[in-house]
């Protein structure tokens, strides 16, 4: 009975065992399908990291105990702005034309330089008051000083923008844009609309040197220079020829007032004190000697024979008439202040036949 009853017991749970077990194999199978869906199988080596995992690796991370102590700032303390009630206004271009009254202690190089534009545009734009010649400035004269650098043009009855743009070498569609003008759109270039008298701006145009200045005074025809005073000579000369290397014309070097600038002052004007000797540049024959008309005052002028003539202004004394020759170094006159001038000094100017008026740096030792 009790073997039977064991054998009964024995047999039933084992058939208990075995469907726990089935369950549990169900419960793992099951487990494992979800993790599956879960996470999708890898297609590279489950020991590579994968890009995110690297960049997480590589981010430098912050020690909380490294940052400095957090101080709540104090009232007014950071960067302030400022405030400014008032508008700041650029500066506009000036358009319009204005007068200036000539100081005591002006020059022609200040002038320009205080209001922005070019020595020669002073000179330029007032050119019958400084009688072409920046030595007549002088204080209490009124001049006119253009916006910027070019030529002012009193207008005159009959004249043409073509004409009058091929005149100061400029471009006639600047003098017609130039707003100042007040000239039309559409205006007749033969005959436009301006009164005489009106003041026109010739943006970047530039006047020729006045004709007296161009006059070359040379031992075969002195006379030309009749024009400019009466030292001038009336004969044909011969003598001295010079060898074509100039020496100073004063034995003070150094610079008073105008250097050379083209258009404006070709010469140079050496300092020094009334009655310093004046010396011959270069052998020579001297073809002017006397007064000036137009503001050189006491003047001599030798022709080298070279092609090469010297002019040496405003002197005080005169040791040397026409047709004298001189040797280089030879004293022709004592140093003044005569004509336009404001103090002692040597206006000294070479003429080429080829070149013009130069600058006598260029040639001097």
């Amino acid at each position: 009975m009790n073997t039977q009853i064991q054998r009964i017991f024995n047999k039933s749970f084992r058939r208990q065992s075995l469907v726990l077990l089935a369950w549990l194999l169900l419960g793992v199978l099951s487990l494992s399908a979800c993790a599956q869906v879960a996470e999708p199988a890898r297609s590279v080596d489950a020991a590579t990291p994968t890009e995110n995992e690297a960049e997480v690796a590589t981010e430098p991370t912050l020690n909380p105990d490294l940052l400095p102590e957090f101080v709540a700032s104090q009232p007014g303390a950071g960067v302030q702005r400022s405030i400014d009630i008032h508008t700041i206004i650029p500066d506009r271009p000036r358009m319009d034309i204005i007068k200036y009254l000539v100081q005591r202690g002006d020059t022609l190089f200040g002038i320009a330089e205080r209001f922005g534009i070019e020595p020669e545009t002073v000179l330029w734009g007032n050119w019958d008051t400084l009688e072409q010649d920046p030595h007549t400035l002088q204080p209490g004269q009124e001049l006119f000083i253009p916006p910027v650098d070019g030529v002012l043009y009193q207008w005159e009855a009959g004249k043409s923008l073509n004409e009058v743009a091929d005149g100061f070498h400029a471009s006639l569609q600047e003098i017609i844009e130039w707003p100042g003008n007040d000239i039309p759109i559409g205006t007749d270039l033969s005959n436009p609309d301006i009164e005489p008298g009106q003041l026109v701006l010739i943006p970047n145009g530039r006047r020729d040197p006045p004709s007296w200045q161009m006059v070359s005074i040379t031992r075969s025809n002195p006379a030309a220079a009749s024009i400019l005073g009466p030292g001038y000579c009336g004969s044909i000369y011969t003598g001295l020829i010079g060898d074509g290397f100039f020496d100073w014309p004063t034995s003070s070097t150094w610079q008073s007032g105008y250097g050379y600038v083209p258009g404006l002052h070709e010469a140079i004007d050496l300092g020094g004190s009334i009655g310093n000797a004046i010396y011959a540049s270069d052998d020579g024959v001297v073809v002017y000697s006397g007064w000036n008309n137009y503001g050189y005052g006491y003047t001599i002028v030798i022709d080298h024979g070279t092609g090469w003539q010297t002019l040496y202004a405003h002197l005080d004394t005169i040791n040397y008439g026409c047709g004298d020759s001189v040797a280089q170094g030879t004293v022709i006159g004592g140093m003044g202040s005569t004509g336009n001038s404001s103090g002692a000094h040597l206006h000294f100017e070479m003429r080429s036949d080829i070149y013009g008026r130069v600058n006598p740096y260029n040639f001097l030792p």
